[in-house]
Order: structure tokens, then C-alpha cells, then sequence
């Protein structure tokens, strides 16, 4: 388990100075492994007692037993190259490597065992609800778009119809909330009026502080780079494709029935142009015969 996953299930709970230990304490891992109690307070701006009463809400014993948990971990962590790369994500790098680095971290969290926690309730539900932010749009959009090719009652939830929508939901449903900092008032909201309900809550967001994240046990964190002045979609495009393959894995022969369905009817309504490029039509290849010849004008 990690510091992030730790937090979590508490953030709802944490008061402002607790936050800012918090965030202070997952962007530089190797203060809270090697520090003080003094150390940690100083950099905060806070009392070496409220650094006690942080730990104590984790589950620690107090500090010392923190900070033992956290050089444990730690090891771990720089024994994986990987991860290695990951402790320098905080510094200044060119968008390129930002982005590589951003999708790597993905690829390294979305294990399969992950996948399938994300996926399983997706797959199981009676009806599955997708709100989304405005930045995280994009990984919504590319849900809703995999998912309503492989199982039925899959919805775009949009803020202007969002309680007309969602008035229907139930307690076997589940709902998929993309989101990141900055945190729209309408997926926090949502999601947790949706919890209230006893609807399963998928969180895809980007830290254990996030309002989402102690909605449920079932969230993932990605790293969201800076692209010029705009959050990056990549992670989240990426999340979402890669949830989609679990769930139609977790479907099976259901997913694939509905597949070959719908590609029954993209060919009765004709949905998919017959195109052959002109240069195959120069080389010999068959020509749509769905256009009438064409004819010399008369002289």
C-alpha cells in the first residue's frame, strides 16, 4: 500500500493543516523517510504535535512508526527503475518526456489485478453513469464510446440534465467520475449524492487528496502533465481503453454477441462509406459498384 492509498480513505476527514502535510509528504517521500518531526513542521508551517496527530490518523502508533512504514516503503520503491524515474517527476522536463513519464505511470498502475477491481463492478452493473470534469472529458467520452459497443445502458452523464438523468439510477448501478485538479463542483457533488445512493463510485483522478478519492475503495491515480496552458487527456484516453478491453474480457461471449450485432446493423443502415482509393482502382482493384458508371457527355 502507499502513502497516497493511506491517505485516501481519510482526506475527507483532514483539516487544512493536515492537507498541506499531506501533499508536502507526497511530493517529497524522502522528508517524511529521513527527517524530524521538526523538519516536517518547519517546511509545513506547523507544530511538531500536529505532525504527531497526522500519523495517529493514518493508523500509526505516532510518528516513529510512520516513518519506519514509509523507509520500508521506500526500498521498495528504489529497487524498481521505474519508480526511480517517478521521484524526479516534480522537476521542470520538456513536454515530451512529461507526457512519457505520465503514461508510464499509468501503464505501471493499471496492473491487471487493477484493471479488474476497476472493471468488475463496470461489467456486473445494471446500468453504468460516466460524469466527467471539463479537462477529463475526453477519457469520459472514449468510455462511453467503448463501452456502448459491448453492454447496454451506458450513460453520458452532462451536467445541465444531470438530475433529470440520474433520477433513474439504482443501487446495483455504478458510476465512472473522471476528474482532476481543478475539481468541478458538479462531479464532487454528484458523486456523492450517487454514493448516498449505494452506487458503486469508480474514481479516476489524480490524488489520494482528491474530494473523490474517499468516495470509495475503487479509484486510480494518474500523473496529469501540463501540454502548453492545457492539462494533458492522454492518461486518461489511455485509462479508459484500457478498462474498456477488461470489461469486454470480463464479458465474454456477451460482449462479443453484441459486437457482431452491431456490425449487422452498421451494414443494413449502410453506416460505413465503400471506398476504394483511386490508386487501387488503377492497379486492378474492384470498383464500388454502388455508384453508377460514368458516362462521356455528349459533344
Amino acid at each position: 500500500m502507499s502513502l497516497q492509498e493511506l491517505i485516501a480513505p481519510v482526506s475527507d476527514s483532514l483539516t487544512p493543516t493536515e492537507r498541506r502535510i499531506s501533499a508536502l509528504l507526497i511530493q517529497d517521500a524522502t522528508l517524511l523517510a529521513f527527517g524530524t518531526v521538526s523538519d516536517i513542521a518547519e517546511r509545513v508551517g506547523t507544530s511538531r504535535p500536529s505532525i504527531v496527530r497526522f500519523a495517529t490518523k493514518l493508523g500509526f502508533d505516532g510518528f516513529t512508526d510512520l516513518q519506519n512504514w514509509m523507509r520500508q516503503d521506500l526500498t521498495r520503491q528504489l529497487n524498481s527503475p521505474t519508480r526511480r524515474v517517478r521521484l524526479r517527476e516534480g522537476q521542470a522536463t520538456p513536454v515530451r518526456e512529461s507526457i512519457n513519464n505520465a503514461l508510464r505511470h499509468a501503464l505501471d498502475t493499471l496492473t491487471d489485478e487493477r484493471l479488474t477491481t476497476l472493471a468488475t463492478p463496470i461489467a456486473k452493473a445494471r446500468a453504468v453513469w460516466i460524469l466527467s470534469g471539463e479537462t477529463s472529458m475526453a477519457g469520459a467520452t472514449v468510455l462511453t464510446s467503448g463501452l456502448s459497443m459491448v453492454r447496454d445502458h451506458i450513460n453520458l452523464v452532462h451536467e445541465q440534465t444531470a438530475a433529470r438523468q440520474l433520477c433513474g439510477a439504482q443501487r446495483d448501478d455504478a458510476a465512472v467520475i473522471f476528474d482532476f485538479a481543478r475539481y468541478r463542483r458538479h462531479s464532487v457533488v454528484t458523486a456523492r449524492a450517487l454514493a448516498k445512493q449505494g452506487v458503486t463510485i469508480i474514481a479516476i483522478t489524480d490524488s489520494p487528496l482528491s474530494p473523490l478519492a474517499s468516495l470509495t475503495k475503487t479509484w486510480c491515480q494518474l500523473i496529469i502533465p501540463a501540454v502548453g496552458p492545457f492539462d494533458s487527456a492522454l492518461p486518461a484516453v489511455l485509462t479508459a481503453e484500457l478498462i474498456t478491453a477488461r470489461v469486454v474480457r470480463l464479458l465474454g461471449k456477451k460482449a462479443h454477441a453484441r459486437i457482431d450485432r452491431l456490425e449487422e446493423l452498421w451494414q443494413q443502415l449502410g453506416t460505413f462509406l465503400e471506398y476504394v482509393p483511386r490508386q487501387q482502382k488503377m492497379n486492378g482493384s474492384p470498383i464500388d459498384q454502388s455508384r453508377p458508371p460514368r458516362t462521356t457527355p455528349p459533344k
